[in-house]
Order: C-alpha cells, then structure tokens, then sequence
C-alpha cells in the first residue's frame, strides 16, 4: 500500500507540497513535475486533474511556484486544488510580490501577483466588508476565503485562502 492510499484509508487527509522539487517539507507529501527524492507523486501540476481523489488534502502548499505557471491556466490549477482539499482546508502560497526585484530577476517567472490578485478566488472577501467581489464575478471560479494576505513590495507574498463550501 502507497503512503497516499495509507493517509485515504486513514481519512486523515494528506499535507500537499505542489512543485516541492526535491526541497518537500517535513512532514508533507510531494508533488513534482521532476522524479526527485521525497517526490511522492510525478505529475505536472498545470495538468489537470490530477491523480487524487476529491477532498483529500487538509493543507496544500505552493511555495514560489504560481509565478512559474502559465497565466491561461491559473484558474484551472486553482479549482482543481479546491477539488482536492477537503472543507476548510487551507491553500498556502507563498511567491515573490509582482514588480519586485525578485520577482523580475527570474527569467522563467510569467506573472506576478500582488495584493489584490487572491480576490479574483474569493466572492466575499474581508476587504469588501463581506459583500460580493466584482474581481470574483469576472471568471467565478471555484471559491476560496482569503484568511492571510501579506505582501511587500520590495519582497515576497504570503496568502493563505481557505476552502468555501458554501
């Protein structure tokens, strides 16, 4: 038995580190584009869907990679991720702020984002004072709660979003 169908069979849901490459946090499973060691599952992250079941990831992290992904597929990454995470489980991106000097130093980053980008996934974000997100109603993807959103301008972005159901 894999240690996914272990954690399934459990029902205790799975740590998800998206493009870990081989640097997977403790305690996490690895997803990766590349074959590295601690790469629990192969698989190109701006494929979808992917090979887990519905609602099976407790956490999910995407640690400098959404810069990397390709800006026609950012919505369908972001409902495949919410198709895999459970209720309430949380989204973790951390990314160089858009604009910054370390977001430009890299030749292969192809957007950024920045303060306002997390409420294009949240219908009734914090700073609309709970009414509904006219950026949401544009491409009304699958719908996240923004619970963090930190960013300097001179560095990077943390964003934590969890997942609505309702």
């Amino acid at each position: 038995m894999s240690q996914l169908d272990a954690l399934i069979k459990k029902r205790s849901g799975i740590r998800l580190d998206v493009g870990c490459g081989g640097n997977k946090q403790p305690g996490m499973f690895g997803m990766d584009i590349r074959s590295l060691p601690g790469v629990d599952v192969v698989h190109d992250v701006e494929v979808v869907p992917y090979p887990l079941p519905n609602e099976v990831c407790t956490h999910i992290l995407l640690s400098h990679l959404i810069e990397h992904m390709c800006p026609k597929r950012i919505f369908a990454v972001m409902n495949e991720l919410w198709r895999i995470m459970k209720p309430e489980g949380q989204l973790m991106i951390s990314s160089p702020y858009g604009g910054s000097k370390g977001f430009w130093q890299d030749p292969t980053h192809t957007h950024g984002w920045n303060e306002n980008t997390a409420l294009y996934f949240d219908p009734y974000p914090a700073v609309a004072g709970g009414q509904r997100s006219i950026l949401y109603d544009i491409y009304k993807p699958s719908p996240w709660k923004i619970i963090k959103n930190e960013w300097w301008e001179t560095g990077n972005m943390q964003i934590i979003m969890e997942k609505r159901v309702s």
